[in-house]
């Protein structure tokens, strides 16, 4: 079992609080991904993303901050641990400076998924903030 880490950022056009709410509020998270989500915005708290392709509990929130999240999506090879994302919000001029390490990625995945994230979490939410 072979596992790596993914390491990304991407400069938003939002406040880090808008940000967070955009990724933990579900129905902003289904605005700008385009696809259902359930969240309990809480520590402890579930969710359901891509639906239902991606699901995980919540870990630590700082509002505004950071989002840690156990992760895992309905392509999880069987056998392999949740893996952990953390997302950090840093103020940068007037947006946002995001940080997201997602570790203990199945290794045969990592390209998979890091082209996800670019493609279906960082650009849609660059977009959504333009539109704003």
């Amino acid at each position: 079992m072979k596992l790596s880490t993914i390491t990304q950022t991407a400069t938003i056009n939002a406040t880090p609080s808008k940000v967070y709410e955009a990724y933990m509020d579900a129905k902003k998270h289904a605005e700008f991904t385009g696809d259902a989500a359930r969240i309990d915005g809480k520590v402890g708290g579930k969710f359901k993303l891509g639906d239902g392709y991606i699901t995980g509990t919540n870990l630590e929130l700082a509002p505004g901050r950071k989002i840690v999240q156990e992760w895992s999506t309905s392509e999880w090879p069987e056998g392999y641990p949740p893996s952990r994302l953390e997302i950090t919000l840093v103020p940068k001029g007037n947006g946002t400076l995001l940080k997201m390490v997602h570790s203990n990625v199945p290794f045969e995945q990592k390209d998979y998924y890091a082209e996800g994230w670019k493609t279906y979490y960082w650009e849609p939410l660059k977009a959504y903030f333009q539109k704003k």
